[in-house]
């Protein structure tokens, strides 16, 4: 019987797709990561499912739309009645292996912003029947990854099994404000590394100025980046022996807000050498003047999750920064790379790299997600390299989805995936020719008076967003007009693509209703 595949699936946070080198960027140095794809193949047009972190890690894990799964928007956990392709490797005897981010459940642990209120001179229901899903994911098992609990060890509370994973070291947050398994291992190499930490605890720097940025005091060797590194060496090596094929998923934090990246990686990249992005300024679309407006006013929170406008120095120095963050990941990357081939594991090992989703890093003058799907928010990596393929250094430009890696790893496994999976095997089938996109927010953000649902379709040509109970609408010929500038919605030339997409939409979206749970009888 041939050998079974392993696989090093490895996977950053808020990370665009041409923040890489081979994704065409001629600053940030990816040395590790482009040696992935000229072994193997990149795909130049893949996109998020949804461009928010807990519901496109569900998507990826499920290979599901976050319509069919549930996971609308952070702050509901993926629920555990939920099939994922990790359990389907397990199933079939893999080993099974989660270093870093999971970001499946919640970490906060702070109240959700969407709650049952029940209504003045209407009898409520009890609260087991204020939601149309009784099994509304409120139960204890759905707060392991609460970070203010967080106490022990998630491998000691998990029972052997999380979502597929039998091994877990986890991360919670971002940046220098990194938690979970990885803080308590922190504390236990400094009992002052708490006084390390934060804004407050920050190093002395004048040379960066931008919100939600400090040079932290946590040295490269604590920062959370390098023991996912350290932890992903560990397990391969304590495993290297295992007759058993393995499945690891490799998750950084990072180059999520807040903008932190410790030691040399803070000043690697000068401030005065990023050009702004072409888009920078630009846009008149209603929450990026709104935006604009509450800069100029300074009324803007700018330390939130929200996105908010940047002047042009801060851009330069946020986007600086996350260069630094993204070396350093790349760096990580490097050693457990190195650490496969010492081990002889590298040739029968599929390496993957991709992220959950994008940022604005300046496009129209803006920073981090949310709301508007511009080309840098749903647009990701995805490398792929496969060493028993003759496939090297290819671009594949058909159009793909975060929902397509579940069934991609399954079909290179030899396993059949589950009724309802919804994506495809990339390396097996030909796009449809359209992707979607979803977001449904919790949370009333700058420029709008409501939370917000909005539903995208890329094509090869076109993107088109539309969006619940807002007069206005999006549409772009990315043929003619990358950098999105030009909205064609309620233009005369954009009318035949707007009555064409608005029928693909429909057709794609009914495509993916859901085909699960399978009928118990003909009826």
């Amino acid at each position: 019987m041939t050998r079974r595949p392993n696989f090093l699936f490895i996977i950053t946070d808020q990370h665009r797709a041409d923040h890489l080198g081979c994704g065409g960027n001629a600053i940030v140095q990816t040395p590790n990561i482009d040696s992935i794809a000229t072994k193997g193949t990149r795909w130049d047009r893949f996109y998020a499912a949804n461009p928010i972190c807990m519901p496109n890690r569900a998507s990826i894990m499920t290979g599901r739309m976050c319509s069919a799964h549930g996971v609308r928007h952070n702050g509901i956990p993926l629920s555990k009645d939920h099939t994922t392709f990790v359990e389907l490797l397990r199933d079939a005897g893999y080993r099974t292996g989660l270093i870093g981010k999971s970001h499946l459940q919640c970490f906060t642990g702070l109240p959700a912003t969407n709650r049952f209120e029940p209504a003045e001179g209407l009898v409520a229901p009890s609260r087991h029947l204020r939601d149309a899903i009784k099994n509304n994911r409120h139960t204890p098992e759905y707060d392991l990854e609460v970070a203010p609990q967080w106490d022990r060890p998630l491998a000691e509370r998990t029972g052997g099994d999380f979502y597929g994973f039998e091994h877990v070291e986890v991360v919670a947050d971002h940046g220098d404000q990194a938690c979970g398994d990885y803080l308590l291992w922190a504390r236990q190499q400094r009992r002052d590394f708490d006084s390390l930490v934060g804004p407050e605890n920050s190093l002395p720097d004048n040379r960066v100025n931008a919100p939600q940025a400090w040079r932290t005091a946590v040295p490269e060797e604590l920062y959370a980046t390098s023991w996912i590194a350290d932890r992903s060496e560990a397990w391969l090596s304590n495993g290297a022996a295992n007759d058993k094929p393995f499945f690891l998923q490799m998750s950084f934090p990072d180059p999520h807000h807040p903008f932190t990246p410790p030691g040399r990686y803070w000043s690697m990249y000068d401030p005065a050498d990023i050009p702004l992005p072409a888009s920078f300024g630009q846009g008149d679309l209603p929450p990026i003047r709104a935006m604009r407006e509450a800069l100029e006013k300074g009324t803007d929170a700018r330390h939130s999750q929200n996105p908010f406008a940047v002047t042009e120095v801060e851009a330069r120095s946020i986007i600086a920064l996350t260069y630094g963050m993204i070396t350093m990941i790349d760096d990580a990357i490097g050693r457990v790379l190195n650490r496969l081939d010492s081990l002889g594991l590298a040739e029968d090992t599929v390496v993957i790299f991709t992220s959950d989703h994008g940022d604005y890093m300046g496009d129209h003058g803006l920073m981090l997600k949310l709301l508007l799907h511009f080309q840098g928010i749903i647009r990701v990596p995805f490398v792929w390299h496969d060493p028993k393929s003759r496939s090297r250094g290819q671009v594949d430009g058909g159009l793909a989805s975060s929902i397509d890696i579940a069934p991609t790893i399954l079909a290179r496994a030899g396993i059949q995936p589950y009724n309802g999976i919804q994506g495809r095997d990339l390396l097996s089938s030909r796009s449809p020719g359209v992707v979607i996109v979803e977001e449904d927010s919790q949370r009333i953000m700058t420029g709008f008076d409501r939370p917000q649902r909005v539903r995208t379709i890329v094509t090869d040509k076109y993107r088109m967003s539309l969006r619940e109970g807002e007069s206005w609408n999006e549409l772009y010929d990315l043929s003619t007009d990358p950098g999105e500038f030009s909205n064609l919605y309620d233009e005369p030339a954009g009318l035949k693509a707007r009555h064409e997409l608005s029928e693909l939409m429909l057709r794609r979206m009914i495509a993916l209703q859901d085909r699960s749970p399978l009928p118990a009888y003909r009826a």
